[in-house]
């Protein structure tokens, strides 16, 4: 007689075996069926069998049976299953407040980016946002100037697969960068600003040790009419670095730029 394997599956019907990987808390994964995005959380024993939950960067939670071959990490198929030992950990933070992921590696770079007006907002977008952005695969771009914004995005040339972000300082109404930025119209392309007249208020004044960020009349160079104020030597790069330093995290940030960034990142990474 003849003998036969239990599994009677032609080869060429048969799934590849998939490595099984434990689901440590901030691993960061992508649920196959949903395209749902998060680290892992916690791990738990239900009737209808283990589950997972996955916590995006917006912070929001989603619960998952660990199926076979229901995840993919780094792009790759895997079946998660519950780590040997240990209890769920909460994984801690990046600067910018979402879920840090030990030992991640940097993204691909994606065909978009965002453009940051001026140096010291490019720097402090970096020191917040920076983790982020490398898992993102979002690339940061110092813009020296908006003067040209029109040429420089029809030079980018932006569509759906290569959005463009774009960071302006004091964008308020009937301001010149509010005409310039009103002028780019493609909808691959998000324009967005603070109300600030430079970065340096973006930085709350209790972080920096300060009561509040000085007045400087109109006419008068802005970064140096600060540092005469307070008290500091008129070397503004050097005022930049000491407020820079006081910056640890997001909340150490005003609102109005948080918002601002966030906004960006999503519309750079998330599908149209």
């Amino acid at each position: 007689m003849r003998s036969y394997q239990p599994d009677l599956t032609p080869p060429w019907k048969r799934s590849a075996p998939v490595p099984e990987v434990p689901a440590e808390p901030g691993l960061v994964v992508e649920e196959a069926g949903t395209g749902f995005c998060g680290a892992v959380i916690r791990c738990e024993k239900t009737a209808q069998g283990p589950t997972v939950t996955l916590e995006d960067r917006f912070g929001k939670h989603r619960v998952f049976p660990m199926e076979p071959r229901g995840f993919l990490l780094e792009g790759k198929a895997v079946t998660l299953v519950r780590p040997s030992a240990g209890g769920p950990v909460r994984p801690s933070r990046t600067a910018s407040g979402s879920v840090a992921v030990p030992g991640a590696r940097a993204r691909v770079a994606r065909a978009g980016r965002i453009y940051v007006e001026g140096r010291h907002d490019a720097e402090l977008v970096e020191r917040v946002w920076g983790d982020d952005l490398r898992i993102e695969g979002v690339v940061v771009e110092y813009l020296e100037g908006i003067d040209d914004l029109p040429a420089i995005v029809r030079e980018f040339a932006p569509g759906p697969d290569a959005r463009l972000g774009v960071l302006v300082d004091h964008l308020v109404p009937g301001s010149k960068e509010s005409r310039i930025a009103a002028q780019v119209t493609d909808g691959n392309v998000l324009v967005v600003g603070h109300p600030f007249i430079d970065v340096w208020e973006a930085v709350k004044p209790s972080s920096v040790g300060i009561p509040g960020w000085p007045s400087v009349p109109r006419g008068q160079d802005w970064k140096t009419g600060v540092c005469r104020s307070l008290g500091w030597p008129e070397n503004t790069g050097a005022a930049w670095q000491h407020i820079l330093s006081k910056v640890g995290s997001y909340k150490d940030l005003e609102p109005q730029l948080l918002g601002r960034v966030e906004e960006l990142i999503d519309f750079v990474t998330l599908p149209a």
